[in-house]
C-alpha cells in the first residue's frame, strides 16, 4: 500500500492510493461470497456457483465495484490519519486501475485548509452595546411567569373575549374546496395571540359556545405554502368551549408562591438580577460576533468550494437532528416549507462560509499570540466531556484518538483567544 500527494491550485490536493494486488483479490472473493446466494445457475445449488464459472459467465468485472467500495472505504481513512494534510472536505473519489491480477489505484480529491492571512486585530474598534437592564423588560419577564401561572376558568354564560382561550373545530376551504393541513379538531387558541393569520382570531370574538361560523381570511404573500400564499380562504368553525384566563394578583403572597423570597420588590429585584446575566451574556456574544465579522473582513482567505460545501452539509445536518428531536423528519420539514435540500444548501452558504473565516480567524490569532490549552484546561476539558456522555474521563481518554484530541486541544485554544479579542478590543 503506497500514498502520494500532489499539491493543487486553490488550496485542493489529489491523493493517489495505491493497494496491492493481493489486497484487491481478497476483495473480489471477499464480494463473491457475499453475493454468492444470489447467483441461480442450472447445474448448481444455490450459494454453490465456483466464483471462476460467475466471472466466466458475467464478466471479470462482476465483483469489482463491492470490491473496490470495500477497499476505498478501508484504505481512504487510514491513509488520512497517516498523511500530515488538515483535510476538511469530502473526498470526490475516482478509480485509476481495477484489474485482477493487478494493484488497485484511486484518487481523492479534497479541500486542505487553507492559509489566512490575518488582517489587524488588536485594538478593533466595536460600537459601544448598552448592557443595561431596563424597567419594562424586568415587567415583561414577571408578566411572562404571571401568565404561566395563570388559571383557567371554564366559562358558559357569555361569548368569547379577547385573551380567552377558545376551542375549536375548524376545516379551511379555498374555492370551496378543502386544501391539506387546513382541518383541525379541539385545537385551542388564545384570541388576540395572533396565532392564526390575517384577522380568523378577531372574528371569534363575539361567537358563543357551540356556534358554527365562517371565518374569511387571505393568506399572506409570503407565506411557507406557495399553493396558499396569497390566496382568500373560508374556514368552517365551530366554537367548542372558551376558557377565561385569570392571572394571579402581583404581590407578595403571589411571590411567595413562585419564588424564595417573602416580599414582591425581592422578587423583581432578583429577576432583575437574572436578566443583567443574561443580557451581559448577550452583548458579550454579540461583541464577539461583530469582532470577528471585522477581522474576517480585513483578513486574506481563499476558501476552497469544496470546504464550503463540506460545512454547508455539516450545518444541514445539525438542522436535520434538531427537526428530529422535534419528531419531524427532514423530508416532511421540506414538504411542509415547500423547498428542497438545495435550496436550503444555498441558503444556509453565507453561514457556512462566516463559520469557516471565524474557525481561521480564531485559529491564526491563537497560533500569532501563542495561546495554547494548558494540561489543567485540557482536563477540565475531558472532564466536561465525559460527563456529558455519562463515561469515566480515563475512558473517554483511551477512546479519543490524536487528531481528535488535538482538535480538542485546537477549540480551547481558539475559546481563549476570542477572549483574548475582546479583552483587546476598544468600544466606539
Amino acid at each position: 500500500m503506497s500514498l502520494s500527494v500532489e499539491k493543487l491550485e486553490g488550496s485542493m490536493a489529489k491523493l493517489t492510493i495505491e493497494v496491492p494486488a493481493e489486497e484487491f483479490t481478497k476483495a473480489i472473493t471477499d464480494a463473491y461470497n457475499k453475493q454468492k446466494s444470489k447467483f441461480a445457475v442450472p447445474g448448481f445449488r444455490k450459494g454453490k456457483v465456483p466464483q471462476a464459472y460467475i466471472e466466466k459467465m458475467y464478466g471479470a468485472g462482476v465483483f469489482y465495484e463491492d470490491a473496490a467500495n470495500k477497499l476505498i472505504n478501508e484504505y481512504y481513512p487510514k491513509e488520512i490519519d497517516n498523511c500530515d494534510l488538515e483535510i476538511v472536505s469530502n473526498p470526490e473519489i475516482d478509480v485509476e486501475q481495477v484489474e485482477k491480477g493487478k494493484a488497485f489505484i484511486f484518487t481523492a480529491v479534497v479541500a486542505i485548509k487553507p492559509e489566512i492571512k490575518l488582517g489587524e486585530y488588536k485594538g478593533v474598534e466595536i460600537e459601544k452595546i448598552d448592557a443595561d437592564v431596563t424597567e419594562d423588560e424586568v415587567m415583561a419577564k414577571i408578566l411572562e411567569e404571571q401568565k404561566q401561572n395563570s388559571r383557567s376558568i371554564p366559562v358558559e354564560d357569555r361569548a368569547a373575549a379577547l385573551d380567552d382561550e377558545v376551542t375549536i373545530n375548524y376545516e379551511g376551504f379555498i374555492d370551496d374546496v378543502a386544501f391539506d393541513g387546513g382541518k383541525g379538531e379541539n385545537h385551542k387558541l388564545v384570541l388576540g395571540s395572533h396565532s392564526f393569520i390575517d384577522t380568523f382570531e378577531d372574528q371569534i370574538v363575539g361567537k358563543s359556545i357551540g356556534e358554527k361560523f365562517d371565518v374569511n381570511v387571505t393568506f399572506p404573500e409570503d407565506y411557507h405554502a406557495d399553493d396558499l400564499a396569497g390566496k382568500p380562504a373560508v374556514f368552517k368553525v365551530e366554537l367548542v368551549a372558551i376558557n377565561a384566563i385569570e392571572l394571579p394578583e402581583l404581590d407578595d403572597e403571589y411571590a411567595s408562591e413562585v419564588s424564595s423570597f417573602d416580599t414582591f420588590e425581592e422578587y423583581k429585584e432578583d429577576v432583575k438580577k437574572i436578566l443583567e446575566v443574561k443580557k451581559e451574556k448577550e452583548v458579550t456574544r454579540a461583541k464577539q460576533g461583530k469582532l470577528l465579522e471585522k477581522i474576517a473582513e480585513s483578513s486574506e482567505v481563499e476558501l476552497p468550494e469544496a470546504m464550503i460545501k463540506f460545512q454547508q452539509e455539516k450545518i444541514y445536518d445539525e438542522f436535520a437532528q434538531r427537526m428530529m428531536y422535534q419528531g419531524l423528519q427532514m423530508e416532511q420539514y421540506l414538504k411542509i416549507m415547500n423547498t428542497t435540500k438545495e435550496a436550503m444548501m444555498e441558503q444556509v452558504k453565507p453561514d457556512a462560509i462566516a463559520r469557516i473565516k471565524t474557525s481561521l480567524v480564531l485559529e491564526a490569532v491563537a497560533a500569532a499570540e501563542n495561546i495554547v490549552a494548558t494540561d489543567a484546561e485540557l482536563d477540565e476539558e475531558i472532564q466536561n466531556m465525559a460527563s456529558t456522555y455519562q463515561m469515566e474521563p480515563e475512558k473517554l481518554k483511551e477512546l479519543i484518538g490524536d487528531k481528535e484530541m488535538e482538535q480538542v486541544k485546537q477549540d480551547i485554544a481558539s475559546r481563549k483567544a476570542l477572549d483574548f479579542l475582546v479583552e483587546n478590543s476598544k468600544e466606539a
